[in-house]
């Protein structure tokens, strides 16, 4: 009789700490029940917080009021909604590419920024959300910069891989880069130039924004997607020189 109440005994206690799914339940326990998820989930769940901790941060660029014309270009190749003039701006490329969904995805869930743009490369992933409000737009990157485990500081270094201003454009070139930029305002002969690729792409958008803040110069083109940025700005040779200086300076205060 007592071999049976010690059989009845221990199939008792393996019932009460039996463990179902991944998860331990113990007859002991008291107040509301924990939630059970498959084994299955978790690891899940798991993995997928480290994909996100696992986000590199490339491109990280804060416009607090898009001038008029760079707002004017960003709306030419926007997808999403347009931007407009004075509206703040968060520039972000991450890499791999499709993390940039997941980027995305936070950011329009931590606050009521716009959508503008979203583009999936091969190797990187770029978005811009804006808002009338500046502090909308901080708190989203805020939010993103926790969740993928990093800072603004922790973003790539901007490397110039040329700069230049070209004096009194001839009307041949002129015309070339007309054909070739549709989607900003054109150059005319005997204007001058400034040039600048740089390395992560979105750092131009602070340059370009920054230059025609000091200046009354023509944005004629802003790319910043791809491997290099590009930007060319032209005008009267003492405003390009202007603005010029103001661009390198926004450049030189990201990789300070």
């Amino acid at each position: 009789m007592s071999k049976i109440t010690s059989f009845d005994d221990d199939a008792n206690q393996r019932r009460r700490s039996l463990t179902i799914t991944g998860t331990n339940l113990s007859g002991k326990s008291s107040g509301a029940s924990c939630v059970i998820t498959t084994d299955s989930e978790g690891m899940r769940i798991a993995r997928q917080s480290s994909n996100v901790q696992s986000i590199e941060l490339r491109t990280y660029v804060f416009l607090d009021s898009l001038q008029p014309q760079l707002a004017a270009y960003m709306g030419t190749v926007s997808q999403g909604f347009l931007p407009i003039p004075g509206d703040a701006c968060l520039w972000m490329e991450v890499s791999p590419g499709m993390a940039v969904h997941r980027v995305t995805d936070i950011a329009l869930k931590a606050s009521t920024v716009r959508l503008g743009q979203m583009i999936v490369e091969r190797a990187f992933g770029s978005l811009a959300i804006y808002h009338r409000d500046q502090s909308n737009v901080l708190h989203s990157g805020d939010v993103i910069l926790d969740a993928i485990g990093s800072n603004a500081d922790q973003r790539s270094r901007c490397e110039v891989s040329w700069t230049e201003i070209i004096r009194a454009i001839t009307p041949d070139h002129a015309v070339l880069i007309n054909r070739q930029n549709r989607r900003g305002s054109m150059i005319q002969a005997g204007m001058s130039m400034f040039i600048l690729e740089t390395e992560p792409a979105g750092y131009v958008l602070i340059a370009a924004n920054e230059a025609e803040k000091a200046s009354n110069i023509t944005v004629v083109d802003v790319r910043g997607v791809g491997a290099f940025g590009r930007l060319t700005l032209a005008g009267r040779e003492g405003d390009v020189e202007e603005a010029a200086a103001a661009a390198m300076r926004a450049i030189a205060l990201i990789n300070r």
